[in-house]
């Protein structure tokens, strides 16, 4: 009986937010949908009153995103997700090539285009705040100046809201150091990629040597052509220091596509932090 005393006692607005919350999280609330003040307060039993204050904890939990930024976002394939689970998207990246192909690729995806800006993570410039930021399939480790990535971080803080959530994942050492002296193949009917990667400790970056073979159709030929990749190992501990030296708190791991901690030989980290919700944004 003290259990359901201590439930009945429950202030109204932390008994909504608490249920509003459970179905967020269990995406019984799709990401970015309205929710009415006066529907809402009836489906709860409730006056509008606790109903408006639920959903100001929950904006400042970062519960409630609505416009976010995929950095690093490459041809735009999750900038397209994100956008027609209903966030309103911004995707940036240093390739103009890629740049168009997102273009293209999120054509009508979602209620609102997805706007695109050619921008390095470290010069990221937005015309006003976001809630999220995304950046995916292990981008940061792109970055091979430990100062840029501090800055980018430091950039992405700045933009987001109070309570705004920032994430992403990286290879992990682990993963890199194991890569060293692999060798790769990729073939299909018109092309045919190799790549070997070398790891350097001394420098902490992974070299990927790519040689890629394409069918010309017209010829009947086929092309050849070179490619480097570089990406620098950043244990998780140089990372959790840079997202606080940005200002970022609550700073959590995960293990690769699991909800729990990493493990000491996880190929893939997954990062969130937030932005103190009481923190005032000046742009």
């Amino acid at each position: 009986m003290n259990g359901l005393n201590t439930i009945r006692m429950m202030p109204a607005r932390d008994r909504v937010a608490a249920a509003l919350r459970e179905a967020i999280l269990s995406h019984q609330i799709q990401p970015g949908a309205e929710l009415a003040l006066k529907e809402t307060a009836a489906q709860r039993g409730v006056s509008a009153t606790p109903v408006r204050e639920a959903l100001q904890i929950l904006e400042r939990e970062g519960l409630r995103p609505r416009t976010a930024v995929d950095l690093a976002c490459g041809t735009g394939s999750l900038t397209r997700e994100l956008a027609e689970r209903g966030y309103e998207m911004i995707g940036a990246d240093r390739s103009e090539e890629m740049l168009a192909v997102a273009a293209e690729k999120c054509r009508g995806a979602g209620e609102i285009a997805p706007i695109f800006l050619h921008q390095s993570m470290e010069k990221l410039d937005l015309y006003g705040t976001i809630d999220a930021c995304v950046c995916c399939l292990d981008s940061i480790n792109y970055v091979l100046d430990p100062k840029k990535l501090q800055k980018a971080m430091e950039r992405v803080y700045l933009f987001l809201m109070p309570g705004g959530v920032f994430l992403f994942d990286i290879n992990s050492p682990h993963k890199l150091e194991q890569l060293d002296g692999q060798v790769f193949l990729d073939e299909t009917e018109d092309a045919y990629c190799v790549w070997r990667a070398e790891y350097s400790k001394r420098s902490r970056i992974c070299s990927y040597f790519m040689d890629i073979f394409q069918l010309d159709e017209e010829t009947g030929l086929w092309e050849r052509e070179n490619e480097l990749h570089q990406e620098r190992a950043y244990t998780p501990e140089d990372l959790t220091a840079m997202l606080k030296q940005a200002g970022f708190q609550g700073i959590k791991q995960y293990g690769n596509l699991k909800w729990r901690a990493p493990k000491p030989e996880e190929d893939r980290i997954f990062f969130v932090a937030r932005k103190n919700p009481n923190m005032t944004t000046q742009l």
